[in-house]
């Protein structure tokens, strides 16, 4: 049996843009801001207020993106450690955002890829975070956002590189929150399952294409067969949850991690 799955947006569902959050006189960075989550969260912020710094290793995506919301865009390639210092440090939301993906088995994964996506995804929000916090605990007021993942929460095969790198961001997100507590700054992981971006679509209609079945029978058997909730997650609904914990009543909320996976972590 076919079966096809709708998204939010065809179910109608309708994501305000600021939720009531107003972030003017706010500076923000967002990395990965090119597309996807990443280009989701810039667009949110700013229409909240913020002035949002775009950060994507494609200079003409972080441009186009940074030019359509009134931001400011930076090229860098958050595998160099010394490319972090070129970014500015004054500012009051991190959203670590920018990741990489490898599947491989254990005995076959490529050790020179595993330590990349370490480095892209663990190694380099540590320094953003080490970067930008004296700025956040000098005005008393901060926002860590860690885009982390289900695989932040639980483990699927072949994904060894991607599923240490997310533990570890929880890791960090957790110790972020403990040491800014005193100061104001609150640090946060949203853990989202598979998000409907140009990636996970494409790899969807490669499934399709490879196993003969449809593009619905892919979502439900193969990517979503541990959610029940049977639909991709948009982007904006993931920024939506970032925005809401910038606002004014989620200064309580620290060292969380907020799924958002549709169910998988209770089935």
């Amino acid at each position: 049996m076919t079966r096809e799955f709708a998204s939010s947006k065809q179910l109608g569902s309708t994501v305000s843009a600021t939720g009531g959050v107003n972030l003017s006189g706010r500076a923000a960075l967002v990395t990965g801001g090119g597309s996807g989550i990443g280009l989701a969260c810039a667009a949110a912020l700013a229409a909240a207020g913020a002035e949002v710094h775009v950060v994507d290793l494609d200079a003409e995506k972080a441009k186009t993106v940074a030019d359509a919301i009134g931001g400011v865009a930076h090229t860098a390639d958050l595998a160099d450690q010394d490319v972090i210092d070129t970014l500015p440090s004054d500012i009051d939301i991190l959203v670590n955002n920018a990741g990489i993906q490898h599947v491989a088995a254990l005995h076959e994964f490529p050790p020179d890829r595993f330590a990349l996506m370490q480095q892209v995804m663990v190694t380099a929000p540590f320094l953003l975070i080490r970067r930008v916090l004296p700025h956040m605990y000098a005005g008393g007021w901060g926002r860590v956002i860690n885009i982390s993942s289900v695989h932040g929460l639980r483990a699927s095969a072949f994904k060894s590189a991607y599923v240490t790198a997310k533990h570890a961001l929880e890791g960090l997100s957790k110790v972020t929150a403990v040491e800014g507590a005193p100061h104001g700054v609150t640090s946060n992981c949203v853990n989202p399952g598979y998000v409907r971006t140009p990636l996970v679509e494409g790899q969807i209609q490669d499934q399709a294409a490879a196993h003969g079945i449809s593009p619905g029978d892919v979502l439900s058997d193969v990517l979503l067969t541990r959610a029940p909730v049977k639909r991709l997650l948009e982007a904006e609904e993931v920024a939506a949850a970032a925005l809401w914990l910038c606002g004014p009543h989620t200064s309580y909320i620290t060292g969380a991690s907020l799924p958002m996976d549709g169910g998988w972590g209770a089935s």
